[in-house]
């Protein structure tokens, strides 16, 4: 009886995922690939994905952070990206959740769509700084969602609309908050720490949840058990090859769109000269 409620209480997060297209999930896509291979292939990259982490842990630091807040704040232009961005993705939950399809809220851009809410909503602080530096990382996902996008399965009124609009946002704001200054900087350039520490984060996320909840539900999380039907490298060893060029990706995105945001941030801002908020030596390791 208990294990029945608890059934029916995750209804709505799945049930409605249809199997019947492709990619989507069911039975034929979990066993699109032999255990063994899958056990291999998690064990591999879960280690590889704690390397990177403790490795990005070591040498991780806001030391070129003089000051968390800017002379140049701007509250208002805060609130309305607050608001544009919270209820284009209240609308996203409302699709979900009337076409019981919650579990999609865990891929990627739906998790960096709600760190960004929180960013725009929390002031400036240390904490601030780490997660808009890691997230900045994490951008290639709503680049490539823009460039290729999956839309086939959006059928009720505005639901295409809705993901150009989010993913859109998602690549205009950290530009916007990194006009703001103060905690809302990248690392330099040749500073890859945050970024190793961002993908071993990322091999986590996909290896431990994102694959244990797609073999449990079903449901093919982020392509992690079997391969879209765009996928050009459609095969067996399509995660191998995933892991591969996802990493270049994130290796390059991430330093490029900062590289290319910072062009168009004035120099003032990048520098954190206001002394009044100088933050004491000693304080700015975030490990």
């Amino acid at each position: 009886m208990e294990s029945s409620s608890w059934s029916n209480m995750l209804d709505w997060t799945y049930t409605g995922v249809d199997h019947s297209l492709p990619g989507n999930g069911g039975i034929e896509c979990i066993s699109f690939i032999p255990s063994k291979q899958k056990i291999i292939e998690t064990a591999v990259f879960l280690a590889l994905g704690f390397c990177e982490i403790l490795i990005g842990l070591k040498f991780v630091s806001l030391s070129d952070i003089k000051t968390w807040k800017s002379k140049n704040s701007d509250p208002l232009g805060k609130r309305i990206f607050l608001l544009a961005h919270t209820l284009i993705f209240g609308i996203e939950l409302g699709f979900k959740f009337s076409t019981r399809q919650m579990i999609w809220i865990l891929n990627p851009c739906h998790v960096v769509t709600i760190i960004q809410i929180f960013l725009l909503a929390a002031p400036p602080s240390k904490l601030s700084a780490v997660v808009f530096r890691l997230h900045v990382h994490g951008l290639s996902g709503a680049i490539i969602a823009m460039l290729f996008p999956v839309v086939n399965t959006r059928l009720l009124p505005f639901e295409t609309e809705v993901y150009y609009i989010q993913h859109l946002l998602i690549i205009i704001i950290p530009y916007y908050l990194m006009r703001q200054g103060g905690a809302y900087t990248t690392e330099p350039v040749m500073d890859y720490s945050w970024c190793l520490l961002m993908m071993g984060m990322l091999f986590v996320y996909h290896w431990a949840l994102l694959q244990g909840l797609a073999i449990l539900s079903l449901v093919n999380l982020n392509n992690m058990v079997c391969p879209a039907v765009s996928d050009p490298f459609h095969g067996r060893w399509y995660r191998v090859c995933a892991v591969v060029h996802q990493t270049a990706t994130v290796l390059i995105v991430g330093k490029l769109y900062s590289w290319i945001c910072r062009l168009f941030v004035p120099k003032h801002r990048l520098e954190f000269a206001e002394e009044d908020d100088e933050i004491p030596n000693g304080h700015c390791k975030s490990r």
